[in-house]
């Protein structure tokens, strides 16, 4: 984290867009106050929703939002692998996508303490290096298997193909995971809550106090 001043301090909720990654709006916000800033859980460049960007003071409060519980909306591709484990990566494989009550089935098994195996590109490290950059490199290495929590899925809408979930999981969960998991991939990916905050609650200048923040925790 970079320096900056401890003021203002507090919590913003930002709808993160499209395309720039979570240490863009990081940067952004940091340049916009003047304030040290730093996110309480990324997103990946193509996903869209709630990030939580603490400032000022606040930076030491964020072990407390880190592992907050996050809900999801997200379409996913069952005719297919890639190597992301989203629309952006290369594909692996394709194959008829499950008729609907299997895919029900697939689901119950999926909801409860699961173990998932970590997308290649992903920020955990392996042998001291950023997983995403040895994938990027073309580098293949053997993913972790990491535990984790899936409150609940629900599938919203099935077209045969593509499928419309919404997810509560753990702090820590990869949707690319759960998406590979099914057999398939993320064609779209959305962050609607992180706790007790929601995507639609989120305004770029607006800052909660941190008092604020933590008496919604």
């Amino acid at each position: 984290m970079r320096r900056g001043s401890l003021d203002p301090s507090g919590l913003v909720l930002v709808d993160k867009p499209e395309g720039p990654s979570s240490f863009a709006i990081v940067r952004d916000l940091r340049r916009r106050t003047g304030a040290r800033a730093g996110h309480a859980g990324t997103l990946d460049p193509f996903a869209t929703g709630l990030l939580l960007v603490l400032l000022g003071r606040s930076t030491k409060l964020a072990s407390r939002f880190v592992g907050l519980d996050k809900r999801y909306v997200t379409q996913i591709d069952l005719s297919g692998l890639t190597t992301t484990g989203d629309r952006e990566g290369e594909p692996l494989d394709e194959h008829e996508p499950p008729p609907a009550e299997e895919l029900e089935r697939q689901l119950a098994a999926l909801r409860g303490e699961v173990e998932l195996r970590v997308p290649a590109a992903s920020a955990v490290k392996i042998g001291g290096e950023r997983a995403y950059r040895l994938h990027r490199r073309g580098e293949q290495v053997e993913m972790p298997i990491r535990r984790s929590t899936i409150h609940s899925v629900e599938l919203v809408d099935y077209d045969d193909r593509v499928a419309t979930l919404d997810l509560l999981v753990g702090s820590g969960t990869y949707v690319r995971a759960i998406a590979a998991e099914l057999g398939g991939h993320c064609r779209t990916l959305r962050r609607t809550e992180v706790g007790p905050f929601q995507v639609e609650d989120a305004h770029p200048t607006r800052i909660i106090p941190p008092e604020e923040a933590v008496a919604a925790l």
